[in-house]
């Protein structure tokens, strides 16, 4: 028995750290979440299938040698593209947003598989034989990453095309890209500081729309509007300060039971764990949390070609970066974009993405480029 289980677990080239580390935070997930929706199984089950079909799907593309992501790069990069502009083009609008294909039988947004197909590409494009990268490959990320951000960030979804932006940077980071400007460091400063401030000016008076310089003024001093755009984030504090150490318990959290705390089943259910759990409770997430990363980044520095270790590293930081960013927003330190809290929040689509990324990592686990491969 026990050797048909490890030839099953084989089989499915799971990596069985991972592996548990993601059954375990995602079964913490629905009991939290069952407490955050006033014990509604009707979301609960709906939140099981989404787990079902995630996982499937992470054991699917963990089959897939890392080569073959490699291979078929400029193809899924091209796809999302055209996904993105039939976005543009004809995409169902909700909540003045346009960020959705509606195809009749799905209702999908392509801008999430662009989560998983720009660290593919950025990686195959970087992958050289040696590292760090040529100057032109180097540009030509930096094009590829420009445009899939600005596609995005016309749908409008500032938030989500800065963390894919962001996912293309952690593979130029993790490549070894350099850059030099002058030795000395007070210029250095110089010359940084006015592209931050130069950057920031134009953003604030030609790329952001006006709900979106709100959420930053918000941030700035919540309690401006209490009762509207600074709603959120003040009710959020009050359920994270008022948990303590030991937490009010499961199902009595009075900012998420009584609907003070908005959203309080997605985005902000960071704050729930926090009241109703506690800072055990918060300390507990964190450690899981932590697991997962510091796996993830053993399996790609582990792996044995540059392009596995790129993507495996940048997907995990991709995976930290959702993880900060969540907390940041429900505690006040960072705007309100709308992130949810991964392997925690309700919702498919986003858990689908998260699960797909887990997959291509458990395939760099198991698998291993043939070496001609690794030196194209």
């Amino acid at each position: 028995m026990i050797k048909q289980i490890r030839h099953f677990w084989q089989y499915f080239k799971m990596d069985t750290p991972l592996f548990l580390l993601i059954i375990s935070l995602s079964t913490f997930g629905l009991i939290v979440l069952h407490s955050a929706s006033a014990g509604s199984m009707q979301m609960i089950y709906k939140q099981m299938i989404h787990f079902a079909i995630a996982i499937s799907a992470m054991l699917v593309i963990a089959q897939i040698p890392p080569y073959q992501f490699k291979r078929y790069s400029p193809y899924l990069m091209l796809f999302g593209i055209f996904l993105l502009l039939l976005v543009i083009l004809f995409g169902s609008k909700s909540g003045g947003a346009q960020r959705w294909l509606d195809l009749g039988f799905v209702r999908f947004q392509p801008s999430e598989l662009m989560k998983v197909i720009v660290p593919i590409a950025i990686a195959s494009i970087l992958s050289e034989k040696t590292l760090p990268p040529k100057a032109l490959s180097v540009l030509l990320s930096l094009v590829a990453i420009v445009v899939i951000v600005l596609l995005i960030a016309k749908q409008p979804d500032l938030g989500t095309s800065l963390l894919i932006g962001a996912s293309g940077f952690y593979v130029l980071f993790f490549s070894g890209v350099r850059i030099q400007i002058m030795r000395n460091n007070w210029l250095n400063f110089a010359l940084i500081s006015s592209f931050i401030v130069g950057s920031a000016y134009i953003a604030w008076n030609y790329l952001l729309i006006a709900y979106q310089k709100k959420r930053i003024m918000t941030l700035i001093d919540p309690s401006s509007d209490p009762l509207g755009s600074g709603y959120h984030i003040l009710q959020s504090k009050i359920a994270i300060g008022s948990g303590g150490l030991f937490g009010k318990g499961l199902e009595q959290g009075s900012q998420s039971q009584l609907n003070f705390l908005p959203e309080h089943a997605t985005d902000f259910i960071f704050s729930v764990i926090a009241e109703e759990l506690g800072l055990l409770g918060v300390v507990f997430l964190l450690i899981i949390y932590g697991l997962i990363i510091y796996r993830g980044f053993v399996i790609s520095f582990q792996s044995e070609d540059n392009f596995s270790k790129l993507l495996g590293a940048s997907l995990t930081m991709v995976f930290f970066t959702y993880v900060f960013v969540n907390i940041g927003m429900v505690s006040g330190l960072l705007p309100v974009v709308g992130v949810p809290l991964p392997l925690i929040s309700y919702g498919g689509s986003s858990l689908i993405t998260l699960m797909s990324s887990f997959g291509i990592i458990m395939s760099i686990r198991k698998h291993k480029i043939p070496r001609y491969l690794s030196k194209l």
